[in-house]
Parts: C-alpha cells; structure tokens; sequence
C-alpha cells in the first residue's frame, strides 16, 4: 500500500509541476514586454532615466517591436524549469508536513503558516541553484543595449534606421563563458537565494488567504487570480530593491570585480538616492502581479484537467485488463 500510495504521491507532484510550468509559460508569454522595460531600467545609470511611455518609444525605434521582446526564448525555457522545479519541491514538502501531521495526530493537517514558509523556502532555494545560470543569460539578452553592458561593444552595427541584430540564446551563454568564465553564469546567485523570500511571502500570503476563503465556499480559478496578484503585489513591493541589485550584478562585466550585496545597496543609494533601488518598479510590480493572477489561475485550471484526466484512465484499465 505504501508504494501505491507514494506513487500517486510522485504523480501529484509532477501534475502540480507541469501545471506550474504550462501556466508560468502562458502567463510569461502575455506580460514579457513589461519585463524588458523593468529590467532595462534596473541596469541603466540614473542619466537614463525615462518614463515608461519614452522607453517603449526608444526600444521599438531602435530595434523594432521585436526589442521588446528580446531574450524570450530564454524567458520561457526559464520559468517552466524554474515553475516545475519549485512547484515539484513545495508539493514534495507540503506533503511531507502533512503526513507528519497526520502521524502526530494533529486536528488539521493543512500547512501552519511556518510550515508554509519553510516548505517555500526549500523549493526555492533549489529553483534559485538550478535556474540562476537561465535567468543570467535571460538578463544580458533583455538588456543587451544598456550601458552597463554595451560600453565597450562596437555600435557600427547598429544605425536609427536599422535595428541591431540579437545574438541567440546559445551564443550568449558561449560568449559569455569565453570572456568571464562559468562562474560568471552564478552571478547574483546570492541575492537570488535573498530573494527565496519573495515567493516565501507570495504563496504564504496566497495560501492563507486561499484557506479562509476556503472555509465559507469553493475557490474558483477567479479567485485564484486575484488572491495570488494579492500576494504577488505585496512581495514584489517589499523585495524590490533586491531584485535590483541581482539584475545589475547578472549583467556586471568580468573585467571588474563584482560587488556583495551589501556593498551593491549601498553604491546605488550613494550614487543614484533611494530611488535608484527602485528604478523600474511600476513595469515590475504590473508585470508581476498580472503573471502571478495568470499563473495561478492557469495552474490551477491545468492541474484540474491533469485530475480529470487521470480519474478517468483507472475506470477504463480494469476493465481492458479481463480479457
């Protein structure tokens, strides 16, 4: 019984992991270009500071529409690996407690608030050590043209009236290896395990709320939407300026000794003020919020038809089996 039972266990996990990827992919596909506005503004020095309105206009008249989507293809590859991993361990873990309090007796087995934390915290230090080398090349394909990282490159190539040329995904990561080496593919890992907190706080605030709505009536795919946005708006306002200091040291060049996060915060506080720990934050928080109120309700749809769909291949095998 227990093999059976840890098998289904496995493949719940994997469904809520797929779900997590299929619904990350969607929802990352529909508020990309609101990526690329927040992380050029991360990169770029304060001289280049814009509104939102300016930056669109300067990115298509330079490299076209397709500018703001640059490093897409990256993007995508990203979130369903970083989606199925921390999807797969946070199941892992949540059912991990659950036992556990079935074992202790305990009155409710739902996940306490800790327990939610703790579970958040594991998958997304695994997601961060196994996906930080993507969202470094995701960076330098976003933000390729920022001054941070296209000071010394030849512009030649690029005129007003003829948008420069991108290089793939693949020549990235190899001329990136080539000029500053594989460590280079960990930069900002630091940060990024700091920043293990932003979906700590995102899906405990989502899962709390979700457990009182719970209580009085079914949650809906609608309800998913707007209570994962809640959660999403509240993390991402606190974590900002970390997310800040990570873009900037994924596109900081290797012929400069890289800064710590500390000595980061505090370099752009003295040059730039307060503000420049929250350079891109109106593009950032949207975008974050609509793919989080669009991730969750993808997930949550997707991991219903996985149920579905495997409640009905058991009905029909015994059956199949007799003959």
């Amino acid at each position: 019984m227990a093999p059976a039972t840890s098998a289904a266990q496995h493949g719940d996990n994997i469904a809520h992991a797929l779900a997590g990827a299929g619904g990350g992919l969607l929802s990352m596909t529909l508020t990309y270009p609101l990526i690329t506005l927040s992380t050029r503004a991360q990169v770029e020095s304060k001289r280049a500071q814009s509104s939102t309105y300016d930056a669109i206009r300067r990115i298509v008249h330079r490299e076209g529409v397709t500018g703001l989507y640059s490093g897409l293809d990256s993007a995508l590859f990203g979130i369903s690996v970083t989606n199925f991993v921390y999807y797969y361990w946070y199941e892992w873990t949540r059912a991990f407690f659950e036992r556990a309090a079935i074992r202790s007796s305990r009155a409710s087995k739902k996940l306490t608030t800790i327990e939610s934390m703790i579970a958040g915290a594991i998958a997304g230090s695994a997601t961060v050590l196994i996906t930080n080398p993507i969202w470094v090349i995701n960076t330098r394909m976003t933000a390729p043209l920022s001054e941070s990282s296209c000071s010394n490159l030849p512009t030649s190539s690029t005129t007003p009236d003829r948008p420069a040329r991108k290089p793939s995904s693949f020549a990235t990561v190899m001329r990136l290896i080539r000029r500053e080496g594989p460590t280079a593919l960990f930069a900002g890992v630091l940060p990024a395990l700091v920043l293990v907190v932003n979906p700590i706080l995102q899906y405990t605030i989502f899962e709390q709320l979700k457990d009182v709505l719970e209580k009085r009536r079914r949650v809906t795919s609608r309800d998913a939407f707007f209570l994962g946005a809640i959660g999403k708006l509240l993390a991402t306002s606190i974590t900002y300026p970390y997310i800040t200091v990570k873009s900037r040291m994924h596109v900081a060049s290797g012929e400069t000794p890289r800064d710590g996060v500390i000595q980061s915060l505090t370099r752009v506080v003295r040059q730039e003020g307060w503000s420049g720990l929250y350079k891109g934050i109106v593009p950032k928080v949207t975008q974050s919020v609509i793919t989080a109120a669009f991730l969750f309700a993808f997930k949550d749809a997707l991991y219903e038809m996985s149920v579905h769909a495997r409640r009905k291949v058991p009905a029909k095998l015994p059956r199949e089996n007799k003959n």
